[in-house]
């Protein structure tokens, strides 16, 4: 096992994972330290510390029990004083108080002004967001917007695990049970209470974040599909056990309840030096989903680009699903290929890492967004429906493009930010206005 401390650290190419999700790993930074036959020896290995993390109840059905054991060199209570901490932008659950119209909305590219001097946890700013925290339903949909790397500062989210989409610019994301390289077009997943920091080897970056309050994500059920295909369990990758050796003090900033707080600490979180278990952070590259489509006709429901979903009390009606529109292949015959105009129980909340969506494809725009709620129409714009029922239909490759929408049961409100931004497009529903009434009896 590797022990990468800050003079000795791996580069992306050379870095090593675990395969899976949500499966059992075990990993070692120093050969020995993980306690074999127990979870807690009276006297763990190297006179390490054994601590417990629990991402679901104790008594959580076993599928669905998320724990893992670590054996670290100083335990999380270790600590200073709590005080409150600022971060104005990050808000969370949906405030009621904001009266949002049934209309569609968009935001172009958020601008980086002011990016270069912020890091990942005070770059984020809250879209939109359902839901409460408290009662462990709805999601926020966030953006950062963040050029400085966080080096002696960690973060830990006790209302939700967190769901990152680079955009622009590579994260290196060190956890306590070590280190994700996630590049655009990839993603990572960490879990609720886990503490970790982002470095920005690339500098100012851009992306987005799905911060879920409600049961955590778990790759979606197959049904007809059989037992292959969409997002591969074996294409997940966690990280081996790493631990800085002289990290020194650090500032910990924690999400508690909707509220900021950051305390001292003598020595670095990170100094887990084994552990084992099923909750623990990963990373995807969306290249690796097997897309699955029409080679008929007719458009299917975007249900099939679920790569994760956090599921709700209702079977099938998802708190939050995660979905991707990658590069594929368009062969269905006598058919609208682009999304059909739908209003939808389900609120969806739209972004563009690269490329041109195939519905939008001029005014839709990488680090952009889109807002279309429940039951608000929405659908190709004019380019895209005259380019779609008028095209000679030959197998086409939607190639050098990805979307993704965070899908959700409950109605997102937009936070003041975002409705205050100079990137929302105040026009966005002109792109429909040319839609004429094209009857011929």
């Amino acid at each position: 096992m590797t022990n990468p401390s800050a003079n000795n650290k791996p580069d992306a190419e050379q870095r090593r994972y675990q395969s899976g999700f949500g499966n059992e790993y075990a990993s070692e930074a120093v050969a020995g330290a993980l306690p074999q036959g127990r979870n807690n020896p009276q006297r763990a290995p190297f006179d390490l510390y054994t601590e417990l993390l629990s991402g679901t109840a104790f008594t959580a059905p076993r599928h669905e029990n998320r724990r893992t054991w670590l054996y670290r060199r100083q335990p999380s209570v270790v600590s200073g004083r709590y005080q409150p901490y600022a971060q104005p932008h990050w808000s969370t659950g949906a405030d009621r108080e904001i009266a949002l119209p049934p209309e569609p909305l968009r935001w172009h590219p958020m601008p980086l002004d002011g990016a270069a001097d912020v890091d990942f946890v005070d770059g984020m700013h809250t879209i939109a967001a359902n839901g409460d925290a408290e009662s462990q339903v709805g999601i926020g949909s966030l953006m950062y917007l963040a050029g400085r790397s966080m080096e002696k500062r960690a973060f830990v989210n006790a209302d939700g695990e967190m769901l990152v989409v680079p955009q622009q610019g590579r994260l290196v994301i060190t956890t306590e049970l070590g280190v994700l390289d996630v590049k655009p077009g990839e993603i990572a997943v960490l879990p609720r209470g886990m503490v970790f920091k982002v470095a920005l080897p690339d500098g100012i970056s851009r992306g987005y974040v799905c911060e879920n309050y409600g049961a955590h994500f778990r790759l979606p059920e197959l049904g007809p599909i059989g037992s292959n295909g969409l997002a591969n369990a074996r294409d997940f990758q966690a990280p081996v056990a790493a631990f800085e050796e002289d990290g020194g003090a650090y500032e910990l900033v924690k999400k508690f309840g909707g509220r900021f707080w950051k305390a001292p600490t003598r020595q670095s979180p990170f100094n887990v030096v084994a552990w084992h278990g099923n909750l623990a952070p990963v990373k995807y590259d969306t290249a690796n989903f097997m897309v699955i489509g029409s080679i008929s006709f007719d458009h299917p429901d975007p249900s099939i680009f679920t790569v994760l979903t956090s599921p709700s009390d209702t079977p099938g009606t998802a708190n939050c699903d995660f979905v991707i529109f990658p590069p594929r292949w368009m062969v269905m015959e006598n058919t609208f290929r682009p999304p059909w105009f739908h209003r939808n129980l389900m609120s969806e909340f739209m972004g563009l890492v690269l490329g041109e969506y195939d519905a939008k494809p001029g005014g839709f725009k990488p680090g952009g967004a889109s807002l279309h709620n429940c039951m608000v129409p929405h659908g190709p714009d004019e380019e895209a429906f005259d380019k779609a029922t008028n095209t000679d239909l030959k197998p086409h490759k939607l190639d050098n493009t990805l979307a993704f929408m965070f899908e959700s049961r409950y109605r997102f409100i937009p936070t003041n930010f975002a409705l205050q931004s100079p990137a929302l497009d105040i026009d966005y529903a002109d792109c429909w206005a040319g839609l004429k009434d094209q009857f011929k009896p």
